[in-house]
């Protein structure tokens, strides 16, 4: 059984998710402030997925996420936004976030892309498949979960980690958009494209000697992305 943590504080926008949620098999965990949300996930560490509100009392849902990413890269983390928030959505998305859903949403929509992250988040889990990729001075294992340049770890999200292994099994492919959406995120993916976008520009401030002139994820113009396995 799948555990989500929702921080959220309007109490009857929680139980909404919360009773959403367990009658789809969900183990639930909740909390009303960012202090909350924080001690649960340093208690219990097993939670698959965190669904964070933006505006809740004392820290933010943004400051939870940047405190998160410091130490927790494998945690799945959709943000709940408001509609006129479109700033948000993306800065939530800088801070390491993997998805955002929009209030207000229907709860066939929130399972759907909770569903779509989890299955991001299992790859850290499976150990069946027994690849590993290298391309220049960097290195993906599918066992350790891991991925290096030049010997260092880099710390990937689950959606992260996912791209870089499609852009790796497709190295020198120019990727579309609409491609790398159904492959990420998965054919049923009803957010934001402009997603991949975001995640893009997150993974070239990871990976890149110079980010602003990316020798490895480069943009396709009229197409979309490629990894450029000659890169230096």
């Amino acid at each position: 059984m799948s555990k989500v943590l929702i921080l959220e504080d309007e109490e009857s926008i929680r139980s909404f998710i919360v009773i959403n949620l367990k009658r789809n098999g969900f183990e639930v965990l909740e909390a009303a402030d960012g202090n909350e949300a924080l001690s649960k996930l340093q208690s219990i560490h097993d939670i698959d997925i965190a669904l964070l509100d933006v505006m809740v009392p004392g820290i933010d849902g943004f400051e939870v996420c940047r405190r998160i990413r410091e130490t927790n890269e494998k945690l799945g983390i959709i943000f709940l936004t408001a509609k006129v928030q479109e700033q948000d959505k993306v800065y939530a998305l800088s801070v390491g976030a993997d998805d955002h859903v929009s209030k207000p949403f229907s709860p066939t929509e929130l399972i759907a892309r909770i569903h779509s992250l989890l299955r991001r988040v299992n790859v850290y889990r499976e150990s069946n498949a027994k690849v590993s990729f290298t391309s220049g001075p960097f290195s993906l294992d599918l066992i350790s979960k891991q991925f290096k340049k030049n010997g260092q770890m880099i710390e990937l999200t689950p959606t992260e980690f996912s791209l870089i292994q499609y852009f790796l099994e497709k190295e020198n492919t120019p990727l579309s958009r609409d491609v790398l959406l159904d492959q990420v995120w998965g054919k049923d993916y009803m957010g934001d494209p402009k997603i991949v976008d975001v995640n893009i520009r997150r993974l070239r401030q990871k990976i890149e000697n110079n980010p602003s002139e990316p020798a490895f994820l480069q943009t396709v113009w009229g197409h979309g992305y490629k990894w450029k396995g000659e890169g230096q």
